[in-house]
């Protein structure tokens, strides 16, 4: 086949070359719907942790119309017609940075997640062990929930075949009778058509209710996890003795100093935008740039590439990368964009509610909380090509947070904001915990040289399940010391969160169709793993209270910044007239 751009010569008129183009166009760009399901390895019924170290087996077949749902595989491998060794595979499936289809038209419709409902059931008492252990109680009901409802479902296959069998009975009778026969018989094909329309719509309600069950269910927790408390692992530029209490004892906070030096403006901010907001100026704005380009270049060098991503997406794409709403406290952690109908939206929305049908739904916008939705979201609904992972990616970008809680000194100055500037790395990897666990390990690493170069001192905490976000298998954060912070009940001794990195194993990929071609031609689910590269306002504030100097009130820029700020080696007050 000619590539698309490729001119193609032909004898024949305008219009059958126009043809053959449109025909070509149509087949590159057409992107299969393919429905996976996989024999789960990672999670075997003997173990609670997720502990696999290799490829799980993957069934995969193609959709049809009739077959959609995220259950179908699990229904028709059970019925016996889909095999545990079918290697069904798309024809031509959509390879990473190959041409996607064009935009679709609006609304566009969510994509509809492939659950893994077969290793719940199996195991419900460890999912529902997992959920208490991540303290999301109120789902510990939900796998056992889940099972029952599958066993319903089989119980009703007997009846649904016999239905089935009549109604098709029926059918095939009447066409050999006269019209006065097919009167007779009518009711009771109109009976039999009412009663299998019925319980078919039963089952889509139980196939409904499972997937809903499954969705909110956490990841299952990695080995490497503690239980309740973080471990530490070690340092970077480890505070000598004596020095946390020599910086405490100057009570400096990134505020005072910000303001101080002319580079914090928080008073016309909360005019503007309200608590949570900030400016930054001159110099500030300086180092917001340079610790950009700083961590950018920096993971470019080894191998991640730049993507520029948009931070407005649609609100199931954020919740398939885990993230919520509202968080389990029913608390507002995501901003939502308010989408105004137009008058020819608003007459069909009325047309519809006067025939008695469904409006259309328009899709709803989110902000983005970090690059990590948009960036999961780039391979949403494709499969990539095995030779092509790890795939690494970072992305700067302003995230979005309605941060909850109350007003105080553990959310003052820079800490929490709800509008700020992030680098974030993102990559898909293989499907084995051995390829996931590597990169996750280039990650940190990547982290540790950022920060440490900084000249900040950090501790590196492996987190516990009960901190775990729904979607991360494990994660790891990396803690800088903040001399300000030191007095307050929630830091733990001045230490404030910098950075982190999270495997999420196949959570997002499952819920967002991404999948991957394996070398035996089955099709599985690719691992995500995400983290934090540079959170500029916190690495901005702990910059500010490590390298203020009180006697040259002075900030030290450090050495590996300042080739991005000019060669500035002091961040000073202006000098006033």
């Amino acid at each position: 086949m000619p590539h698309l751009n490729q001119q193609i010569s032909c004898n024949t008129n305008t219009t059958s070359c126009l043809a053959i183009m449109n025909a070509l166009r149509f087949v590159a760009l057409r992107r299969p719907i393919v429905t996976t399901r996989r024999i789960c390895s990672q999670h075997p019924p003997h173990s609670l942790r997720w502990t696999s170290s290799s490829t799980s087996t993957s069934t995969p077949s193609v959709s049809t119309p009739e077959a959609n749902s995220p259950l179908d595989a699990d229904r028709r491998l059970e019925a016996g017609s889909l095999s545990e060794g079918s290697t069904a595979l798309p024809a031509t499936p959509s390879l990473v940075h190959a041409p996607r289809s064009p935009a679709p038209p609006q609304p566009v419709s969510p994509l509809r997640p492939i659950v893994d409902s077969k290793s719940i059931r199996n195991a419900p008492e460890i999912y529902a062990a997992n959920c208490m252990a991540r303290n999301y109680g109120k789902c510990g009901g939900y796998p056992a929930r889940i099972a029952s409802l599958h066993h319903k479902r089989l119980s009703m296959r007997a009846t649904l075949m016999n239905l089935r069998t009549r109604a098709h009975r029926f059918q095939d009778d009447m066409r050999g009778l006269t019209q006065e026969q097919r009167a007779e018989i009518a009711p009771r094909a109109q009976e039999a058509k009412k009663k299998l329309a019925d319980h078919l719509k039963e089952e889509r309600e139980i196939d409904s209710e499972i997937e809903r069950l499954a969705l909110a269910l956490p990841n299952l927790t990695s080995d490497e996890t503690p239980r309740s408390t973080p471990r530490l692992i070690d340092y970077i530029n480890a505070p000598a003795v004596g020095d946390v209490d020599r910086l405490a004892s100057m009570s400096r906070s990134h505020v005072d100093i910000g303001v101080e030096l002319g580079i914090l403006d928080f008073v016309s901010s909360a005019i503007t935008s309200g608590w949570g907001f900030y400016y930054l100026l001159g110099a500030g704005a300086q180092l917001e740039q340079a610790l950009v380009q700083y961590a950018t270049q920096a993971a470019m060098a080894a191998g991640w590439t730049p993507v520029s991503v948009p931070t407005m997406v649609y609100s199931y794409i954020g919740s398939a990368c885990g993230f919520q709403p509202r968080d389990t406290n029913d608390e507002q952690q995501v901003y939502s964009i308010e989408q105004h109908m137009t008058p020819k939206q608003i007459a069909a929305h009325e047309k519809a509610l006067a025939e008695g049908r469904e409006p259309p739904k328009r899709p709803q916008h989110v902000l983005a909380g970090t690059a990590e939705i948009p960036l999961a979201g780039m391979h949403a609904d494709a499969t990539l090509a095995l030779g092509q992972l790890p795939l690494r990616h970072v992305a700067s970008s302003r995230s979005y947070r309605a941060e909850a809680g109350a007003r105080g000194q553990d959310t003052k100055g820079l800490y929490r904001v709800h509008e700020f500037t992030k680098v974030e790395l993102f990559a898909w990897t293989k499907p084995e915990t051995a390829a996931s666990v590597a990169v996750f390990d280039e990650m940190v690493s990547l982290q540790r040289r950022l920060l440490g170069a900084l000249g900040l001192r950090c501790r590196v905490l492996e987190m516990p399940a009960t901190d775990l976000g729904a979607s991360a298998a494990r994660k790891i954060d990396i803690e800088a010391l903040f001399p300000s912070r030191r007095e307050l009940a929630k830091s733990e001794g001045g230490w404030g969160e910098l950075s982190s990195a999270s495997i999420c194993t196949d959570y997002q990929t499952r819920r967002l169709r991404t999948r991957v071609k394996m070398e035996n031609g089955a099709v599985d689910f690719p691992h995500t793993v995400n983290g934090t590269a540079l959170a500029v306002p916190r690495v901005i504030a702990a910059i500010l209270e490590t390298h203020w100097d009180e006697a040259t009130r002075a900030v030290a820029i450090p050495e590996v910044l300042q080739p991005y700020m000019g060669g500035k080696k002091w961040i000073e007050a202006e000098k006033k007239e």
